[in-house]
C-alpha cells in the first residue's frame, strides 16, 4: 500500500496522534459492538423471524432495484457465494425471488417480493425512529460535521481497501 503525498501527515509517536487513534479505535470497536447487539439487532429486524444483517442489506437494495447475483454481491462488496447464500434464506422465507434475465436467459435475476417490501418498510421504519433519536442527541451543525467526517472516513477507508494488496497467507 502507498501512502499518497498529499495525505494528511500522521505521527503515531505524536502522543495526540496517539491518542486520538486510540480514541477512534475504541469508538469504533464499540460502535460495532453496540450496532451489533441482540437487542438493537432484534428490535430493528424483529424476533419472530429475525433478519441477520446481511439480508437486510441485500433487501435493502433489492427494495430499490431487480438485481443480477453478481450486481447484488458487487454492490454489497461480498463474494457471491455469500450474497447467494443471503438470497437463499431471502428466498426461503418468502421476501425475495429469482428469476431469468430477459436479456440472456443465463443470468439469475433477484427482486423483493411484496412481503420482502413489506417488511422492509417495518424495518426501515423502525431504524428511522432509532436515527432520528440518536441524532437528536447533536445540535444541526454536530449533525452536519459528522455527516461530513462519517463520509469522510467511509471514503478513507474505501481508499484503503482498494489500495491493499492482500495475499494468502501461505503459512496455513
Amino acid at each position: 500500500m502507498t501512502v499518497s503525498a498529499d495525505a494528511p501527515r500522521f505521527d503515531y509517536k505524536n502522543p495526540v496522534d496517539l491518542d486520538h487513534t486510540l480514541r477512534i479505535g475504541k469508538a469504533w470497536i464499540e460502535l460495532r459492538r453496540g450496532a451489533g447487539s441482540a437487542l438493537l439487532r432484534e428490535y430493528f429486524f424483529g424476533h419472530d423471524q429475525p433478519l441477520e444483517q446481511g439480508q437486510m442489506d441485500a433487501l435493502d437494495l433489492l427494495t430499490r432495484r431487480d438485481r443480477t447475483m453478481r450486481g447484488l454481491a458487487d454492490r454489497l462488496r461480498i463474494e457471491p457465494s455469500t450474497a447467494t447464500r443471503a438470497v437463499q434464506r431471502l428466498v426461503k422465507d418468502g421476501l425475495a425471488e429469482r428469476y431469468p434475465s430477459a436479456d440472456d436467459g443465463r443470468v439469475v435475476m433477484v427482486k423483493a417480493t411484496s412481503d420482502g417490501r413489506r417488511r422492509h418498510a417495518e424495518v426501515a421504519k423502525r431504524r428511522a425512529i432509532a436515527m432520528a433519536r440518536i441524532i437528536g442527541s447533536f445540535d444541526a451543525g454536530e449533525r452536519a460535521t459528522l455527516a461530513d467526517l462519517i463520509e469522510r472516513l467511509t471514503t478513507a477507508i474505501d481508499d484503503v481497501v482498494s489500495e491493499l494488496d492482500v495475499q494468502p497467507d501461505s503459512t496455513n
